[in-house]
């Protein structure tokens, strides 16, 4: 090497003329002729330049730690292996089964001696894409010139290999060994082309300087999630490499340095450096107050203050578990732990996952915030770059104003569908098969590579599914610290894909936090496990370290990957409630007459049903008796608009008294909602009414009852929970019902009998079917000591975590007639974790195998491709397939336009009533109102009726929608309404309003 440094640009120096004349990139034209065109030594050249700039400039130091520890030589070793391979990973296309598509440019290789047929002759090219030809030809180069075991070599011609997405599979490589053909063409130019793709080989390791380096990595085992980690940095730069704007095709760039096009393309690029994060103030008190806008004279939580000080204490950045009450500060305790665990891991970013898009656009604007203020190594440092992480990001008016912003803080990764598109074939819609990756490279799959992202909890799933270029979703999360918020959220089926994806989390060391209201102590050890190790917990039932009971609350554990778990009770904030808890008979009319006795002197009530249909049904029974001024509806199906406006209007009214000041109803006000009331909603009511819900689920609904200091009616001073939705029994005298605290309705409802045979409450039959039994009974069992007569109120946060524990655990709770009932229960509760534990298997990644093994056949029998998409989400959400469609209303004169209701957007335009054309594409404006009126259909439109519903919405086909110019309309659903905003579907007639959303019933 002259003792010169390693350049991939000095690949091109001393190759012979049959080698200069392989081509890599081309603008094919018609008539298999080309146009511009790249040589593949030009190609092979800026890969690897880009691949140095990305380790240079862009990888976080967590994830090059990662890859150094693997190697003998630490970092300098890893550095020239990741320029290696992105130098080496077309290399692929110097064979006759790639050359052979362009046929004058075929032509100038066969006249330098690399024979091949011709496209049509060589009818098996398949199986030979170039990704598995450059695996195999790199596979034979490193066992010629390095002596490479065959497992030592899979390690790293696997990478090569799958460097389109997707690692080849054992099947393709046996396959391809038998037709050797299609690698070199057989005869007299077969040595010809076996010298060139050992020269292009020889070269690159060369000008890479890996050629003195053979030796050391022989004995190399790489673990499974470096060789992830290399394969997405390969990814990346062969994605930035081959965007000719940035790097142009010859003739024009021939003139161009390899120096001059790396710097023009990276400046171009303007790719914004990770964080670097720096150690933040040692007091807590310091800490909080300097990264978050605190109100004067607030304190900092015990439970605050002892997640930092826990996180600074482990061994290594792990994952650390936050169970503590609703309000008492667990965002900003998750974000200032990842401001320590990425000082001390060298993450370079944050992902902060929530269950809903409408939990991710809540936090978003909180993580920007955050993010004005966190400070950086580099003082002078330019943009981090932050990204949204869902389908619907391109409507939030938080992330378009940064995305708009003439100057801005912040680089916005978009997420942007524009090079959607469709088209109508034999009566059936089809969408464009290659713009998946157009749909990538403008963010659909490269947004979490951006530092920091905000979003739902799919984009960690989609880290545990076999799926398309899964390899950059973990190299996004390998370089970041990861926040789970909500975690008693999810059932069986997305457990089963969070606990992939934490196995994969603990192999890369990254730091994870988790927050929840409270946790099953069965569910807490298993995210412990699933992170550290089967070792974070014995497997007697020795307790871990801790410094309380089992029941202790808050709640901090903690665990390094490979160690025992820890676990900490910090001191209760002082913060406490006492919830008067009752019994209330279900039926809407006793609703209304329970309301009107508490309402009588005003105060506002929330209602929390458990379905759509008994939020609506209870809604139209109290508008007749408050007046619909009195209710208000919340749920989910709304126009997202709609929602959003809904989510806003219940926040500025119910919310805390300095952010409501002055439009907090005077007067009764009722409002009705579904569970879209329990998450990320900071709102205060007077009274509530539940549904019977599993205990947690409940707690968490009791968290918006009396969360605010301020002044109430003097009856409803103090807080009160009425229980209800249980099948009526017989009913026994009635109670005097001028009594606050009895329930309307006397006998056994929601399990307050004392007697020890009795038979347990029956859920009505909506609860049942979201929920289950056994949990619903479980909730019953252990609540039943708070509602019978002269039982205790459940005091908040105390009896949190008792109520849970007993609610989730083996020990028998309620009387002894239950217990048949219950056994049952869960019996079949059992059966239902079990089958969709087993269906999310089917999909689910496997656990690391020991380092050495290769990535071959890693994502075998995957789902293709998987994103934030209907379809995407269902892949790890085990959800009806529900139908999305974009809402407008036709006219009696067939003209089509927007809802004429919908809002302003965030630049006061009209969005509402705009008139559609039909023989042209929207313009922008109009397009983001209807792409924003997306309303996900209900059960009744899932399985064999879907079918039906989709051929009648697809006769509403626009043609002039479908193209790449309309990228926001393309290939969706339209579902048009009349003038009183009606309509049929698959035989059942739909109504929406504003006011109460969509309404489905059956056409007789």
């Amino acid at each position: 090497m002259n003792g010169r440094p390693p350049d991939p640009a000095r690949i091109g120096e001393r190759l012979s003329s049959p080698a200069r004349t392989v081509w890599a990139k081309s603008d094919q034209r018609e008539g298999g002729k080309s146009g511009a065109w790249l040589p593949l030594w030009r190609h092979m050249a800026d890969s690897g330049a880009v691949a140095g700039r990305l380790w240079d400039d862009w990888l976080p130091r967590q994830v090059r730690r990662s890859v150094a520890d693997a190697l003998p030589g630490g970092e300098a070793d890893a550095r020239l292996v990741a320029v290696w391979l992105a130098t080496v990973h077309d290399i692929g296309k110097a064979t006759p089964a790639f050359a052979c598509q362009v046929e004058d440019l075929a032509a100038i290789m066969h006249d330098h001696g690399l024979a091949m047929p011709t496209r049509r002759l060589l009818t098996e090219r398949s199986a030979a894409p170039h990704g598995l030809a450059g695996q195999m030809l790199l596979d034979e180069w490193l066992e010629a010139r390095g002596g490479f075991a065959k497992d030592a070599r899979g390690q790293f011609t696997v990478i090569v290999g799958g460097h389109h997405g997707v690692p080849p599979d054992a099947g393709q490589v046996r396959q391809l060994r038998g037709r050797s053909e299609l690698l070199r063409t057989r005869g007299v130019s077969e040595a010809v082309w076996r010298g060139v793709q050992t020269e292009l080989l020889d070269a690159a390791a060369v000008a890479c300087g890996v050629r003195d380096r053979l030796v050391a990595w022989r004995d190399v085992r790489l673990p499974q999630t470096v060789q992830v980690l290399l394969s997405a940095t390969v990814i990346v730069a062969d994605w930035i490499a081959s965007n000719s704007d940035l790097f142009p095709y010859f003739p024009d760039a021939q003139g161009q340095t390899s120096a001059e096009r790396v710097e023009a393309a990276w400046r171009g690029l303007e790719l914004p450096a990770p964080w670097r994060a720096v150690d933040p103030p040692a007091e807590a008190d310091d800490h909080y107050g300097t990264r978050f806008a605190l109100p004067p004279g607030a304190q900092i939580r015990p439970v605050q203050a002892a997640a930092v000080e826990l996180a600074r204490e482990l061994p290594e950045p792990g994952l650390l578990i936050v169970e503590a009450p609703m309000g008492e500060g667990k965002t900003e305790a998750a974000l200032a732990v990842a401001e320590v665990f990425a000082a001390r891991s060298g993450a370079g970013g944050c992902f902060f996952a929530l269950p809903t898009r409408a939990t991710g656009d809540a936090m978003f604007p909180r993580l920007r915030d955050w993010l004005g203020r966190l400070p950086d190594e580099d003082r002078e440092r330019g943009a981090h770059s932050v990204f949204l992480a869902h389908a619907k990001s391109a409507l939030n008016p938080h992330y378009t104003a940064l995305m708009g912003a003439a100057s801005r803080p912040l680089a916005v990764e978009a997420d942007d569908p524009r090079t959607r598109g469709s088209r109508r074939v034999d009566g059936h819609v089809v969408h464009t098969a290659e713009l998946v990756a157009h749909q990538w490279l403008r963010g659909r799959k490269k947004g979490m590579l951006s530092s920091f992202a905000a979003g739902t909890i799919d984009q960690l799933l989609f880290g545990a599914l076999k799926s398309r270029h899964l390899a950059l979703r973990h190299l996004a999360l390998a370089g970041k610290v990861v926040v789970i918020d909500e975690a008693h959220a999810y059932d069986a089926y997305m457990d089963t894909y969070l606990d992939a994806a934490l196995a994969w989390l603990g192999a890369y060391r990254v730091p994870v936090v988790v927050l929840s209201a409270t946790l099953p102590a069965a569910r807490r050890r298993e995210l412990a496990r699933a992170y550290a190790g089967a070792q974070a917990y014995k497997a007697s039932r020795e307790p871990p370290r801790t410094d309380d009971s089992s029941h202790a609350y808050p709640l901090l554990t903690a665990v390094s990957p490979g160690g025992r778990a820890i676990e900490r009770a910090p001191a209760a904030s002082g913060r406490a409630t006492q919830v008067a808890v009752e019994a209330l008979a279900d039926g809407p009319e006793v609703l209304a007459e329970r309301l009107a006795r508490e309402l009588g002197g005003g105060g506002c009530a929330l209602v929390v049903r458990n379905t759509v249909d008994r939020v609506r049904d209870t809604a139209a029974v109290l508008r007749a008796r408050f007046g619909a001024e009195a209710v208000t509806v919340a749920h989910a199906r709304f126009v997202d608009l709609d929602r959003a406006a809904k989510d806003t209007d219940l926040r500025e009214r119910f919310g805390p008294p300095e952010t409501c000041s002055g439009r907090r109803p005077e007067t009764a006000h009722i409002v009705v909602a579904s569970q879209v009331a329990e998450q990320s909603l900071d709102v205060d009511f007077d009274l509530l009414v539940t549904d019977l819900a599993p205990v947690d689920l409940v707690l968490q609904r009791m968290g918006r009852l009396h969360r605010h200091e301020r002044e109430r009616p003097p009856r409803l001073r103090t807080a009160r929970c009425l229980v209800t939705g249980v099948e009526p029994d017989e009913p026994d005298e009635p109670d005097d019902p001028d009594e606050p605290g009895d329930p309307d309705e006397p006998g056994d409802q929601v399990g307050t009998s004392t007697a020890p045979d009795g038979p347990p409450p029956v859920p009505v039959r909506g609860s049942a079917a979201v929920y289950g039994a056994w949990p619903l009974l479980r909730a019953a069992a252990v609540l039943r000591p708070h509602l019978a007569d002269g039982g205790r109120p459940v005091r908040l946060p105390a009896d949190i975590s008792p109520l849970v524990q007993d609610a989730y655990g083996a020990a028998p709770v309620g009387p002894a007639g239950w217990q048949d009932s219950l056994a049952a229960a869960e019996k079949s509760d059992e059966a239902r974790r079990a089958r969709q534990k087993k269906k999310a298997r089917t999909y689910r990644l496997a656990a690391p195998k020991a380092p050495g093994r290769s990535l071959l056949g890693w994502i075998d029998a995957g789902v293709g491709d998987a994103d934030d998409t209907p379809a995407g989400q269902q892949q790890v959400r085990d959800a009806t397939d529900n139908l999305e469609v974009l809402v407008v209303q036709r006219t009696a004169d067939g003209m089509l336009r927007t809802l004429p209701w919908l809002p302003p957007d965030e630049r006061e335009r009209r969005r509402g009533g705009l008139e559609l054309p039909a023989d042209a594409p929207p313009d922008r404006h109009r397009a983001r109102a209807v792409a924003a009126s997306a309303l996900r259909l209900p059960r009744q439109f899932s399985h064999a009726t879907a079918d039906r519903a989709v051929a009648e919405l697809e006769e509403l086909y626009i043609d002039a929608w479908q193209g790449r110019d309309c990228h926001w309309l393309a290939g969706q659903l339209l579902l048009a309404l009349d003038e009183e905003c009606r309509c049929s579907l698959a035989g059942f007639a739909l109504h929406y309003s504003p006011d109460d959303g969509l309404e489905v019933t059956r056409v007789p």
